[in-house]
């Protein structure tokens, strides 16, 4: 079983503008979403014991896990084959800032895989799947990554297709429970 949390709210999310791979602090809303995972978490798992946390080794993910860590009594490993999308030239960037200077990219769900110096869906995928498929049957495993990331973790799982991978929600106040190609979502 996996259960997939993407990192609380930071201040590029709440300034609308491209992390990538950058990091940014989380806000004081996600450090209390960062909390509220933990708590979830602690209720859904009566036994930590054989359980895993692992996470991507940006800060935003690192300091999303620590109370999760810290609610479990788990260490935290880091994987950096969970880590955002690498954007290119566009990280940093406002989002609203990029869709002037590209509107074709508006409603266009991949647009993040046209970054010029950008990483491509299917190299995103393969690292992903390269995570993913290390993972024993029987793992249990708490997983604190991207927006980007989860999406395609999920995809994976689900067989999807890039469009329909970039039209799930990427949430920042709930979690997801994998299980036997199964996916719900369990708010926080």
């Amino acid at each position: 079983m996996i259960y997939l949390c993407r990192h609380g709210e930071t201040e590029y999310n709440r300034e609308g503008r491209i992390q990538g791979q950058l990091d940014s602090s989380l806000t004081p809303l996600g450090r209390k979403q960062a909390r509220a995972m933990a708590d979830r978490l602690g209720a859904l798992i009566d036994d930590p014991a054989g359980w895993r946390l692992v996470a991507s080794p940006l800060a935003r993910t690192r300091e999303t896990a620590a109370p999760i860590a810290e609610r479990l009594g788990l260490p935290v490993e880091l994987d950096s084959r969970l880590m955002e999308i690498h954007v290119g030239a566009w990280q940093d960037q406002l989002h609203n800032t990029l869709l002037k200077a590209h509107p074709e990219l508006d409603n266009d769900r991949l647009w993040c895989f046209r970054a010029p110096g950008g990483e491509t869906y299917e190299g995103m995928l393969a690292r992903i799947r390269s995570w993913l498929d290390e993972q024993p049957q029987d793992a249990n495993v708490i997983v604190v990554s991207h927006g980007v990331a989860g999406r395609l973790l999920r995809a994976l799982v689900l067989g999807l297709d890039p469009a329909a991978a970039m039209r799930q929600d990427i949430p920042q106040d709930a979690i997801f429970r994998i299980d036997q190609g199964r996916i719900d979502r369990i708010p926080c």
